[in-house]
């Protein structure tokens, strides 16, 4: 029996925005999935691809090294059956008014919006994400949400997909959500075709918690810097809440107290990213197994390691150090 085919698309369509100090790696990601010819692909409704300029021409890409050809101007998304942000050139720059209304009015007669990384501070302040969940790359989070109080950002995942509009993490992750964009509109065979084109996986396991490397807020200061330094030595050993308020030399509640208003988390759950941390270390540099991994880092058995290690990072102990261990040619027992 023939394999059934998805419907067409009903606007392939697609107007990728190019702006002076167009950041080039996003910009070269959603061309690269919507814009190149794909003779395998015989659909008549694949893609057709189009550069609108945002700001006066030429147009340079950062760095000002090169120079961007576009198709026309913001006219372009009027019809538009999806419309790319790859990026903005900065989570705290000014988006132009013209552009935030040709993306609500865009948006208002049904095309589809998606950013990259940073290109979701264009999307907000346009007004787009209000009720929405979004994401962006973890080291913008901050700025972005001191930005636009009112987002809803999940910190934890590579893409979000609300439907009509759909944003992105880090700027990998961006092909991560043109690939599922792709199996979306075409079905999975077709986005299995494109990612073997590009050589990635079509999918990827967990979110991008994984990449996240910030066991000890900074804003902590000296306040408890001898506490956080004893810890981390002795991060196997078990530090309930009292012991630490001890070891600080204050009240249990007095600590409590001090340690979120200088860490902006609390004890369990630092001490908890602080052993992931470690965790983390222990897969990419060494061939111990989960069980020792589990007792140096102070979770005891391994089940409540893979546990944790699943749940804040969304993947298996195993998955992670096949994707980020440092000894290729040595395995693990796992």
């Amino acid at each position: 029996m023939p394999k059934a085919e998805t419907p067409a698309l009903s606007n392939p369509s697609v107007v990728a925005l190019a702006y002076d100090g167009l950041c080039l790696f996003e910009f070269g990601i959603v061309a690269e999935v919507f814009g190149l010819s794909r003779p395998e692909i015989t659909r008549p409704d694949w893609y057709r691809f189009r550069i609108a300029a945002v700001d006066p021409l030429p147009l340079r890409a950062q760095g000002g090294m090169l120079r961007i050809v576009t198709d026309g101007g913001l006219e372009l998304l009027a019809d538009a059956g999806t419309i790319l942000v790859p990026g903005w050139r900065s989570v705290n720059g000014d988006v132009p008014e013209a552009l935030c209304s040709a993306l609500c009015a865009a948006a208002h007669r049904g095309a589809r919006i998606l950013s990259v990384c940073s290109g979701l501070v264009v999307l907000a302040e346009a007004g787009l994400l209000a009720g929405r969940r979004a994401t962006t790359h973890w080291r913008h989070l901050d700025q972005v949400a001191a930005r636009f109080p009112w987002l809803s950002l999940d910190p934890n995942v590579l893409y979000v997909d609300e439907g009509q509009i759909l944003t992105s993490a880090g700027s990998a992750a961006g092909l991560d959500l043109c690939l599922h964009l792709v199996r979306r509109d075409f079905g999975a065979e077709i986005a299995n075709l494109v990612a073997r084109r590009l050589v990635v996986a079509p999918h990827r396991e967990g979110g991008q918690a994984q990449f996240i490397d910030r066991p000890v807020p900074q804003r902590a200061g000296s306040l408890f810097a001898a506490l956080f330094a004893r810890v981390q030595t002795e991060i196997a050993e078990a530090w309930p809440v009292d012991r630490l308020a001890a070891t600080a030399g204050m009240s249990r509640r007095t600590f409590l107290r001090r340690f979120q208003d200088a860490t902006g988390t609390t004890p369990t759950d630092w001490l908890l990213s602080l052993r992931l941390q470690g965790v983390k270390d222990l897969l990419e540099t060494s061939t111990l197994s989960v069980e020792a991994i589990a007792t140096r880092c102070g979770f005891g058995a391994a089940g409540t390691l893979r546990h944790h290690f699943r749940q804040r990072l969304g993947m298996t102990p195993q998955t992670y150090r096949q994707r980020f261990r440092t000894l290729p040619h040595e395995t693990a027992a796992l």
